[in-house]
């Protein structure tokens, strides 16, 4: 390339000596790049004489295609500058559903407002993502035990919150430990065979019960519905829930007793490592972190 550079550059000057003072270099110098160019290309590119230079047909041909290549070369290095320092382009995430819909779905339209030329793409699943294999610029998991190859950065906890309407509690008592919840109606996941299996902490107690009732849903807002309707006692996510347990519309159930399941664990955003972080994922990731007062997330 950097030879094509300098024969494209003596065409456009019309001679060594022009090109070689545009280029910063020797006549000389210049003389030998066209030669070695030559040389590799097995052709002729200039008929030389005591006072003209003139381009052969080859050398025309072969002047275009080069011209081409520069030009390309040229709007791909502009392109990966632009992507550093401007926040411009296709950013790609993927979160949990219901972390999805009830924390990051709200910050999203501000985000876009305040970005107007990213565009967003979000994938929301409850299953592992790999963000290089699934081409996922940030990945957001609940985890305890973030993948160590990718860059990690904390934004939050979420706790599991064991929960029953007034009703129901006024109808069929109120749990005292977690070997009571076998008395009672309880609503999970039911995703996992293990899901009606709730496992309680409390100091050096541990305690696994099998719970059983009539309402099973893996969807979490409909697990809440189903609770405010006095189905039963269920299990969510604190943040899925905060706003009812404030309104009285559901009590907690057992609040001393710290619940190990799935869907609990540390909230994290994760990405490839790169040394040069597109402009795009940096703005979100500092935008996500100062939304949820995390701070800086770099």
């Amino acid at each position: 390339m950097p030879d094509l550079a300098v024969f494209v550059s003596v065409v456009e000057q019309g001679n060594f000596t022009l090109a070689a003072k545009k280029l910063g270099l020797t006549p000389s110098a210049v003389s030998k790049k066209i030669s070695r160019l030559e040389h590799l290309l097995s052709t002729k590119l200039f008929e030389r004489s005591t006072r003209l230079l003139v381009t052969t047909d080859s050398g025309l041909d072969i002047y275009h295609h080069a011209q081409t290549m520069l030009s390309a070369a040229d709007k791909a290095v502009n392109a990966s500058n632009s992507s550093r320092t401007l926040a411009v382009g296709k950013l790609t995430i993927s979160t949990p559903k219901a972390f999805g819909k009830h924390i990051l779905e709200p910050l999203f339209y501000p985000f876009l407002e305040q970005y107007p030329d990213i565009q967003l793409c979000v994938k929301v699943t409850d299953r592992f993502i790999d963000p290089i294999q699934e081409e996922v610029d940030i990945a957001f998991r609940l985890t305890d035990n973030p993948t160590p190859s990718l860059v990690s950065k904390k934004i939050g906890e979420v706790k599991l919150v064991l929960c029953a309407s007034q009703t129901y509690l006024e109808q069929h008592g109120v749990p005292q430990h977690p070997n009571d919840l076998r008395k009672h109606s309880c609503l999970y996941l039911g995703e996992q065979p293990q899901d009606n299996h709730w496992k309680f902490v409390k100091g050096d107690e541990e305690v696994t019960v099998e719970v059983e009732g009539r309402y099973v849903v893996n969807h979490s807002a409909m697990r809440l519905n189903g609770i405010k309707q006095h189905l039963g006692i269920g299990l969510l996510p604190d943040f899925t829930v905060i706003n009812d347990l404030a309104a009285g519309a559901v009590i907690q159930i057992l609040p001393t007793w710290e619940i190990k399941e799935s869907y609990n664990g540390i909230i994290t955003m994760q990405f490839a490592p790169s040394k040069y972080l597109p402009k795009t994922s940096r703005v979100f990731i500092d935008y996500i972190a100062d939304a949820l007062n995390v701070g800086s997330a770099m």
